[in-house]
């Protein structure tokens, strides 16, 4: 069990967000009264002094005007504290009925004979697509994973499983 004299934990963390403590904390790195903080964000000194206490639960938006209102920024990180950088939207990406490939797959724009799943059928390639097989995906993952770190290490070994196919 955990003592009022223990060190508050330094990394990421699951469970309750402290929101409370983060915009108190956040108002105090900006020097900031709860009215000032309040004008900058555009929201009534109340909910400052509500979200403050943990009377009011802001929404996101909410959340992000405090922060901003002293310099500060909301980030995703993962469990080893790297942030997470959101996925790039290509708007002229779609599918033949305009909708999103999904985000879980790998876009390939402008595949390659071979790349597209329908190849063996003798099917018209499309501009874009995305490899079906999930096995397949994620030993190109790792493949990618592992020539950014050649790039940057040499002399690495590709993994095992990858070893007879490349």
């Amino acid at each position: 069990m955990a003592s009022a004299l223990d060190p508050p934990p330094t990394g990421p963390t699951v469970g309750p967000f402290p929101i409370a403590g983060l915009v108190r904390k956040a108002r105090r790195i900006a020097g900031l009264g709860q009215r000032q903080m309040a004008r900058f964000a555009k929201v009534a000194p109340s909910t400052v002094g509500r979200v403050e206490t943990g009377a009011m639960t802001p929404s996101l938006a909410v959340l992000e005007r405090l922060f901003g209102a002293a310099g500060l920024y909301l980030a995703v990180v993962d469990q080893d504290g790297r942030v997470i950088q959101p996925m790039a939207d290509w708007d002229d990406t779609r599918d033949g009925a305009g909708r999103r490939y999904p985000s879980h797959l790998d876009t390939i724009l402008d595949p390659e004979p071979g790349d597209w799943w329908a190849d063996i059928y003798g099917l018209a390639r499309p501009p874009e697509t995305f490899h079906r097989c999930p096995t397949d995906r994620e030993a190109r993952r790792r493949r990618s994973q592992w020539e950014v770190r050649v790039a940057q290490y040499r002399n690495v070994p590709p993994p095992k499983d990858m070893r007879e196919r490349y």
